[in-house]
């Protein structure tokens, strides 16, 4: 059996809303989980103007500033699937890693699917929540970033910025591997 090696990549996306399609896809941060020196980060021009106050006030990200200073959201995606495969290589296989993968897998598929009908990630998402519930034998109502935390200690904290969630939720999943 060919086995290709597996590249964990955590991925931390900032959106103007709770779904894709509807609402933009605003920045992307992207780390290889076991060399987080190894970074991808962009800032996308919205597709819309739609937007949830709170979801924009979270991220301290604004709409028209993002429109001037944005890349468009085709070129953006591009640029991404081009650095996950150039970080995977021809001998692996990204896995994409999330906490709360659900929701940045959502806006990431759609994007890709979108824009180049192709995603380098398949068709699955590693969630880190659901990592640390499997290997803690807690509840789900435990797996608050908050709660892990207090219980992993990382050195990163979460900031709204998608890179630096991305390292610390890469964080999060070295030392939950590491138990």
């Amino acid at each position: 059996m060919n086995t290709k090696r597996e590249v964990f990549i955590s991925v931390d996306v900032e959106t103007s809303g709770p779904i894709p399609g509807k609402y933009s896809l605003l920045t992307i941060g992207a780390c290889v989980v076991f060399d987080d020196t190894m970074t991808f980060t962009c800032k996308l021009k919205p597709t819309n103007r739609n937007a949830d106050p709170e979801a924009l006030a979270i991220t301290g990200l604004s709409l028209d500033t993002l429109e001037r200073e944005g890349i468009a959201a085709a070129e953006a995606i591009q640029m991404f699937y081009d650095w996950v495969l150039h970080v995977a290589g021809s001998d692996g296989t990204p896995i994409f890693v999330g906490f709360n993968a659900a929701f940045d897998w959502s806006f990431i598929n759609y994007y890709f699917h979108y824009y180049i009908d192709k995603n380098p990630f398949g068709f699955a998402a590693l969630d880190i929540k659901s990592l640390y519930m499997g290997f803690t034998k807690c509840s789900w109502d435990q797996t608050k970033s908050s709660q892990i935390s207090s219980n992993l200690k990382p050195k990163l904290i979460a900031t709204h910025d998608a890179l630096q969630d991305a390292r610390y939720q890469a964080e999060l999943f070295r030392l939950i591997r590491s138990r």
